[in-house]
């Protein structure tokens, strides 16, 4: 009940837009199975605006026409099924393990998802602040254009067995995804803040503290 009318005090408060003097760029990273999703699912609650960079770049991939041409051209006509949607475990299997292959493919996908971004920053400029949520927000440096990181982190254990229930993988897949990332421990040194999701620590409260904190600085 309290959380309730905490989230409902934010709401009135978001509404008087006059007591803001900027608008934050807040980004949330995190290795597989952290629960960056779940951390932003609950900043909504509070009605602030979410881009999901990997969401968008998934949509990207089959939309964008530059893009579509661009990984056919380096990865040939199979990357694309019939229906015109991206043959995803093709292009797996052809950047996994493969560096140089991989850089290629950021190279054509992170510049038309960081304008995306752009434009859609420009039309949240009315809020406090928003959320940028990506897994790869440090190793594509488009931390550089945001005022403050999170980093959510959890046990391995726990992150191991989330994604192994969330997308029925094999074990030795999700370790490899994960030897493949930046590891917690550098991550959390060139974050601002940090969000425990371990199980242990209250997400709502751990929100609620960095919300107040976002929202007060907003109005700076």
């Amino acid at each position: 009940m309290k959380n309730l009318q905490y989230r409902l005090n934010c709401r009135r408060q978001l509404k008087n837009k006059a007591i803001f003097k900027k608008s934050l760029k807040i980004g949330i990273t995190g290795g597989i199975g952290s629960g960056k999703t779940t951390v932003c699912k609950i900043f909504e609650k509070f009605d602030i605006p979410i881009y999901y960079a990997d969401v968008k770049a998934k949509e990207l991939i089959n939309s964008n026409k530059n893009i579509v041409s661009e990984i056919k051209k380096n990865f040939g006509w199979e990357t694309y099924n019939e229906d015109g949607n991206l043959n995803r475990s093709y292009l797996a299997k052809v950047v996994f393990n493969n560096s140089d292959k991989l850089k290629i493919l950021n190279s054509i996908v992170h510049p038309p998802l960081f304008e995306d971004y752009r434009k859609w920053v420009i039309s949240k400029k009315n809020y406090p602040y928003t959320i940028k949520e990506a897994a790869l927000m440090y190793e594509t440096e488009s931390y550089k254009s945001l005022d403050k990181i999170i980093v959510v982190t959890a046990p391995i254990d726990t992150r191991i067995q989330r994604v192994l229930k969330r997308d029925l993988s094999k074990k030795e897949d999700v370790l490899k995804r994960m030897e493949t990332q930046m590891s917690d421990r550098d991550k959390i040194a060139k974050a601002d803040f940090v969000i425990k999701n371990d199980g242990k620590n209250s997400l709502i409260h751990q929100i609620i503290k960095l919300h107040n904190l976002f929202i007060e600085m907003a109005k700076n």
